[in-house]
C-alpha cells in the first residue's frame, strides 16, 4: 500500500518487556528496511502520524523487535499498538531485475497471452515456494477469485508503466 510516497512496512502488534521494545509483523521480507538511525513513520488508526527514529531491528519468532529511540518503556508501545509503520518510498532498497515489491504489484490488470482480460491483483499470499496472485474477477462473475502462481512459466511479463501483468495459465484455471 502506498501514500503519498511512503510505503507501508509492517505494523505494531504488541510489546515485549518493560523497555520500550515493540513487536513489529513486517510486511517486508528483509529487515533491511528497519535500518538503525532511519526515521520511519507511525500511523494510528485515527490517521494521525508521528515520525520516529530506529534504534534497532532483530528477527523475533514471527515477528520483528523493533526499538525506537523515542519510545522508552512499555506503557508508550501499547499506545501505538495497532499503528501502520510507513518509510518513504526512496528509502526502499534498489531491487534486481525483475524482482518487484507487492505495493507495485497489486492492482495490476492480468491479462492472459491471449490477450483476455482477468482481473486485478487484490492481494498476494507467500507460500514458502513461491508467492500467489489473487487477482479478483470483474464483478459479474460474483466476485470470484483466480489464485495465480508467482513462477515464470505463468508471469509472462510485468509492466509497471502500463499497470499490467500477462500470464500463461495452466490448465484447468
Amino acid at each position: 500500500m502506498e501514500k503519498n510516497g511512503f510505503i507501508h512496512i509492517g505494523k505494531v502488534v504488541g510489546a515485549h518487556g518493560m523497555n520500550g521494545i515493540s513487536k513489529v509483523y513486517s510486511y517486508a521480507e528483509s529487515l533491511s528496511v528497519f535500518k538503525p538511525n532511519s526515521s520511519i513513520i507511525l500511523m494510528n488508526t485515527g490517521g494521525q502520524e508521528k515520525t520516529y527514529k530506529i534504534k534497532w531491528a532483530k528477527p523475533h519468532s514471527r515477528v520483528v523487535l523493533l526499538a525506537l529511540k523515542e519510545v522508552k518503556n512499555r506503557n508508550q508501545v501499547e499506545r501505538l499498538i495497532g499503528c501502520e509503520i510507513l518509510i518513504e518510498r526512496n528509502k526502499l532498497p534498489d531491487l534486481e531485475d525483475g524482482v518487484y515489491y507487492w505495493c507495485d504489484i497489486i492492482g495490476l490488470s492480468v491479462f492472459s497471452t491471449k490477450g483476455d482480460y482477468l482481473g486485478r491483483i487484490a492481494s498476494i499470499i507467500a507460500t514458502g515456494s513461491n508467492d500467489v496472485y489473487v487477482v479478483k474477477v470483474p464483478d459479474n462473475t460474483n466476485g470470484k477469485e483466480v489464485l495465480v502462481p508467482a513462477v515464470e512459466s505463468v508471469v509472462r511479463e510485468i509492466n509497471l508503466e502500463q499497470q499490467t501483468m500477462r500470464i500463461d495459465l495452466p490448465e484447468g484455471l
